[in-house]
């Protein structure tokens, strides 16, 4: 049996994948070469992906493949009727990454919330030493109890940002994007309302063509002049032009962002113009990366392939 993993780099240098060896040859490479690609996954069993396109252009070499490990929950790189025409398995990881990126919606919002990259750079530059003053409140913040956290994709992430809002003293709203999500514990929303009557909009929903561009420029002129929106979900959700005006125009009062329309980030993004970061955040995609996180992720794929050698349908996907 042969393994192959495309693009370790997407893991980590520091997570362990030396459990594989246990299961058969395992090939290892850092990157994904297109030029190289038909070459290294000629002898493969087993390919172990995150981001490369599983299509027939990059597959119809690997005449002896069998299944193919996302390292990931979404589906979208794979041609399911390529890969169910071949009878080549698809397995996903689910789960691994719920509290990682509740915490670290947690961290945008934060740092977005109590202005935290002013007060930061007051202390660096020097200006507290010379203040003659305690304290030092000149960009005025606020307090999370008391306010209306509308919430976009009530699945397991979002009810678990839900319950960290609540304990902060939030009144949870949401919106659910399927349109057959119902959840007792909050009150569900149509779109606009949520927009319109929530401090803090975070999205944690899927891409699909429900979603894609499900906010644009009508939707953020609905939101409070200074609501916060934070997009965990997936980037095309949000459309990036329309919030470049928002933010450039003070139509909200800012933005933190985990994910973009295009990863990585493309020189001709508008939003890499707003440089002041009390109104804009946004990291490279991390808000899944915690190193426990990766770590489960490779549990995950190994008991997925485990599990598949068995002749277990463990997390198979057809669609």
């Amino acid at each position: 049996m042969k393994i192959v993993f495309m693009e370790t780099n997407t893991l980590g240098d520091d997570v362990d994948l030396s459990i594989f060896d246990r299961l058969g040859e395992v090939v290892r490479y850092p990157y994904w070469l297109p030029e190289l690609n038909e070459e290294r996954i000629k002898d493969a069993d087993i390919l172990v992906v995150n981001k490369i396109p599983m299509k027939a252009k990059y597959l119809d070499a690997a005449e002896k493949l069998k299944l193919i490990c996302i390292t990931g929950t979404g589906t979208n790189i794979v041609d399911f009727n390529y890969t169910n025409s071949r009878n080549i398995a698809v397995a996903n990881v689910r789960g691994y990454s719920t509290q990682s990126v509740v915490q670290h919606t947690f961290a945008l919002l934060l740092f977005l919330y109590e202005k935290l990259s002013y007060y930061d750079n007051y202390v660096k530059s020097g200006e507290y030493i010379r203040s003659g003053v305690f304290s030092h409140f000149d960009v005025k913040f606020h307090e999370l109890a008391g306010k209306v956290w509308g919430i976009i994709g009530l699945g397991e992430i979002g009810r678990g940002v839900a319950n960290l809002a609540r304990a902060f003293g939030c009144e949870v709203v949401y919106y659910s994007t399927s349109g057959i999500n119902d959840n007792n514990e909050y009150k569900r929303l149509d779109l606009d309302s949520l927009l319109a009557m929530s401090d803090i909009v975070s999205i944690h929903a899927p891409l699909n063509e429900k979603t894609r561009g499900l906010i644009g420029e009508e939707q953020l002129r609905r939101m409070k002049k200074d609501a916060i929106l934070l997009n965990l979900g997936r980037g095309p959700i949000i459309d990036e032009q329309a919030l470049y005006k928002a933010l450039k125009e003070n139509w909200i009062g800012g933005a933190g962002l985990d994910v973009l329309s295009a990863e990585p980030m493309k020189p001709t993004n508008p939003l890499i113009e707003i440089q002041d970061s009390t109104r804009l955040i946004i990291t490279p995609h991390i808000a899944w990366a915690t190193v426990e996180a990766r770590r489960r992720v490779v549990e995950e794929v190994y008991k997925n392939i485990e599990a598949f050698l068995k002749g277990e349908p463990r997390n198979i996907v057809t669609e």
